[in-house]
């Protein structure tokens, strides 16, 4: 179910947040879902605005687009179209956990951390890594120099 920014109040204290470019979706993702859902609570997965995916590379897929398609993820039961950056999000939606890959572990943006202390919000690091996005497309351009 994709969720207004209003909405997030209502699930205060009751999801499990992810969050993240998801463009392109790949693997590491799925995997990411499922363990975050394995946790216990509903998850809300918070997708990231074009402006952000494209300081890594310009959008494959629009907001809107990876939105639906990760809303039809079985383990995601909140989709969150952002507009807000993490911080603001997480304000609002007071998480019971913030869920990130492994590879967020002593890199966590400061502010991230401590608003998530001072909230209660607990921080939990998934050992789910497998691929990355910009991995991808870097393998992908790759392959399309070698063939022109």
């Amino acid at each position: 179910m994709i969720v207004a920014t209003d909405a997030l109040e209502r699930l205060a204290g009751s999801v499990t947040m992810v969050d993240g470019g998801f463009d392109p979706i790949h693997e590491g993702h799925v995997r990411y879902f499922a363990a975050a859902a394995r946790l216990g609570d509903p998850v809300l997965c918070n997708v990231s605005p074009d402006r952000w995916v494209g300081r890594k590379h310009p959008p494959l897929l629009d907001q809107a687009q990876r939105g639906e398609v990760i809303d039809a993820f079985r383990d995601i039961d909140y989709t969150y179209l952002s507009d807000l950056d993490t911080v603001k999000v997480l304000r609002r939606l007071r998480p019971r956990r913030y869920a990130k890959g492994a590879d967020w572990a002593g890199r966590l943006p400061e502010s991230e951390a401590t608003l998530c202390t001072r909230l209660g919000v607990e921080i939990v690091y998934l050992d789910t890594v497998t691929n990355s996005s910009t991995r991808l497309l870097s393998a992908y351009r790759d392959r399309v120099r070698g063939e022109a």
